[in-house]
């Protein structure tokens, strides 16, 4: 008996179908996954049998949960550690094909129906028609396992409204569908109920007048109607100032904003920080993609993600123990180490600007 595959890869009806297919893992995303998506969308760039690209996520729970992560802790607990390893791999070629998505020249309509975390949001984030629904639970979650948000992603979080992203990726803070839209990280809201029948119509019509005659007025923003007090509390230059600004400003939601960051990774924390500053800056995605890829490769050697993995996922003991223990022992060092320069293991990524 033959197990179905991780992805479904379907041409008809002028689409290119896209389905990732480990429904029991909320559709994980591993390397032969994004080996699989790249080899389809580059097929299909000059095929004029596709019109459309079309990513959904099998099962009911989600789009795609993140990136394989029980993998990951195995090479890095097995001393894998670097661009040569089997994650280092991995990584190379899931950002490359984030920039391929975001430089897609044809109509990208990916569904972000349930959860979408992490690696989802590689796949999601910067495609050309981003749909949401009423089940959307969108987010970057790495601070809280001793990761630093990869996959384009501190590029559509430096470049929310004011200071949301900041705040999205230090406390882990999950976005609703209206969220998702007012952030930059979605476009268009349709009810889950109209899915079927919006992957019908665009098999006639195009993306632009399929999703027309679905999307409806996106759920308001709790997120952006917060944006006073985030862009108050975050504009400050260092992670010991922000939580000190969120503990002292009189909105109830800071002091819990304040709580949340306090039990994340200290030092992926200030590494966040510096790349979501450097990333508002840069002046593409692959830009941002070739620092994400030295400052991941940096983070698979740190025992903070290792620790951050089995306190999350392998113990469930939700106990992880930091090291540094605070965000006060973090030396400014131990920061930049981060972002050094990987020589001829580089990505490499290269804009067509």
């Amino acid at each position: 008996m033959t197990s179905e595959p991780e992805v479904l890869i379907e041409k008809q009806d002028g689409l290119g179908l896209i389905t990732l297919n480990r429904p029991k893992a909320i559709n994980a995303l591993n390397h032969s996954m994004a080996l699989a998506i790249s080899e389809a969308l580059h097929a299909w760039t000059d095929d004029d049998e596709v019109r459309t690209v079309v990513v959904t996520g099998a099962g009911e729970r989600g789009l795609c949960a993140g990136g394989d992560i029980v993998a990951i802790h195995t090479d890095a607990t097995g001393g894998a550690a670097g661009a040569d390893s089997p994650t280092g791999r991995f990584w190379r070629d899931e950002y490359v094909l984030n920039a391929l998505i975001g430089r897609y020249p044809k109509p990208y309509v990916v569904v972000m129906d349930g959860i979408v975390m992490g690696g989802g949001v590689g796949l999601s984030g910067h495609g050309s028609h981003r749909i949401v629904t009423e089940r959307s639970k969108i987010g970057m979650p790495e601070v809280g396992i001793g990761f630093i948000p990869d996959v384009g992603g501190t590029y559509l979080l430096s470049r929310t409204p004011g200071e949301l992203g900041t705040h999205v990726a230090l406390t882990t803070a999950r976005m609703n569908a209206g969220d998702a839209i007012a952030a930059g990280f979605a476009d268009y809201y349709i009810a889950s109920e109209h899915l079927p029948a919006l992957l019908d119509t665009l098999r006639t019509e195009t993306a632009e007048i399929a999703i027309a005659k679905f999307a409806s007025a996106a759920p308001a923003s709790g997120l952006l109607a917060q944006q006073d007090w985030i862009d108050a509390c975050y504009g400050a230059d260092t992670v010991e100032e922000i939580v000190a600004r969120l503990q002292a400003h009189e909105a109830p939601e800071a002091a819990k904003a304040a709580a949340d960051i306090l039990t994340k990774s200290p030092v992926a924390l200030k590494v966040t920080l510096r790349s979501l500053r450097s990333a508002r800056s840069a002046p593409n995605l692959e830009a941002v993609l070739n620092e994400e890829y030295r400052v991941s490769i940096a983070a698979l050697a740190s025992a903070d993600l290792v620790e951050g993995i089995r306190a999350q996922v392998i113990d469930k003991d939700r106990n992880p123990q930091w090291s540094p223990a605070t965000l006060a022992d973090v030396t400014t060092a131990q920061v930049d180490a981060y972002f050094a320069e990987l020589g001829d293991q580089e990505l490499g990524l290269v804009s067509n600007d």
